[in-house]
């Protein structure tokens, strides 16, 4: 709609006003009869805009003007500032032209390059759209702060740590406040804090300067090689570690602890396993993630741990059972008791199961795995 708003035609008046009378082509009279019988004096495209902004808004409708450039939001707050009254027959002419135009649209295309983008995400080769995103990021009149708030946070903390905590104090502000939070949250205690403390300096910032340090750190983020990889080296290994057999997974631990510890300890970080389900699930996520495991593989999961109390994977068992209702409990340990033994590859293959699902819901955002620091 806001597309429509800004193409309006500059003729004169709408359809229900040509109806009663023909407009004038000479700049002197170009006027015409409304239904009334009052005359209705032409209107600039921009005019006719102002009129059905101001009506709109009056309605309560929620107008995405922010979505189109620059030039035109100004041109049209400053159209919207000159105008004054408008008669009900000028009203009438201008909704009826707007209706019309509206009616005879039979097809749109997004605006832009990034709207071409979204119109066309998935069927691009990942080339070619890395190409047209570094186009439309790089072309004059570009908003850096679209850049910066689609990198991911690891990566804006990368691009923030050669920088002063009062530019990063800067990139902060302009962010959401969830955003910026998780920036805050990622920073080293130290930084953090120096950080935290620029943001209440940057009050007298001119906007020109503002603008300035979104460019820059828009370029920084552009200036990056491409990575093939969407995810870090650990997070990976311990993707593939998760789905590994526990003595194979431990086995390749201790060979990577001895050649480079610091990966290693990123790789336990970000391995999660059955026996981490009592440290890492909210109880409160437990009914969610029982209701995306097949009954018979959490009976078999449980019947392989239950009977190892003292293990993590006892203590992951024992943690569901408490936290679900105590009438699914007793039929669930009613169950495992039927159950019986559990060859290992039946365990190792339901307690997959019950991993999967939770890792599933922690990658769709529907639950968050508490951090090391939040066990306690």
């Amino acid at each position: 709609m806001s597309q429509t708003l800004a193409t309006l035609p500059a003729s004169a008046p709408a359809p229900a006003a040509r109806a009663t009378a023909t407009v004038p082509t000479t700049p002197a009279d170009r006027v015409a009869t409304g239904p009334s019988g009052r005359r209705i004096q032409a209107l600039s495209g921009r005019q006719k805009a102002a009129i059905m902004v101001r009506l709109l808004l009056a309605e309560g409708a929620d107008l995405k003007l922010a979505d189109l450039p620059e030039d035109i939001q100004t041109a049209l707050t400053e159209q919207i500032g000159q105008m004054r009254l408008v008669d009900r027959d000028t009203m009438s002419a201008v909704i009826a032209e707007f209706v019309e135009t509206l009616e005879q649209v039979g097809l749109s295309f997004p605006g832009g390059i990034d709207g071409a983008l979204k119109a066309l995400d998935g069927r691009l080769s990942p080339g070619a759209a890395a190409r047209l995103q570094h186009l439309s990021r790089t072309r004059d009149g570009a908003d850096p702060w679209k850049r910066i708030l689609a990198a991911d946070a690891g990566t804006l903390i990368e691009v923030l740590e050669p920088e002063s905590a009062e530019v990063a104090a800067v990139v902060l502000s302009k962010l959401p406040v969830a955003r910026a939070a998780e920036l805050l949250g990622k920073m080293p205690g130290e930084r953090a804090r120096r950080v935290a403390y620029a943001v209440s300096l940057t009050e007298g910032i001119a906007p020109q300067m503002v603008a300035r340090i979104g460019a820059s750190i828009a370029r920084e983020l552009d200036d990056r090689p491409p990575r093939a990889f969407a995810t870090a080296p650990a997070a990976r290994v311990g993707a593939i570690l998760n789905s590994a057999p526990g003595p194979i997974r431990q086995a390749l631990l201790d060979g990577l602890t001895e050649q480079d510890q610091v990966f290693a300890d990123g790789v336990r970080k970000a391995i999660f396993t059955f026996a981490h389900i009592h440290e890492r699930l909210n109880p409160r996520d437990v009914p969610k993630v029982l209701r995306e495991v097949a009954q018979e593989e959490l009976i078999t999961a449980l019947a392989a741990a239950l009977p190892k109390p003292d293990s993590d994977e006892g203590r992951s068992a024992d943690f569901l059972l408490t936290n679900m209702s105590q009438r699914m409990a007793a039929t669930l340990r009613d169950e495992v008791e039927t159950r019986g033994k559990v060859k290992p590859k039946e365990a190792e293959s339901a307690m997959a199961a019950v991993v999967a699902a939770v890792r599933d819901l922690a990658d769709a955002g529907d639950i968050v795995l508490l951090t090391d620091d939040e066990e306690d």
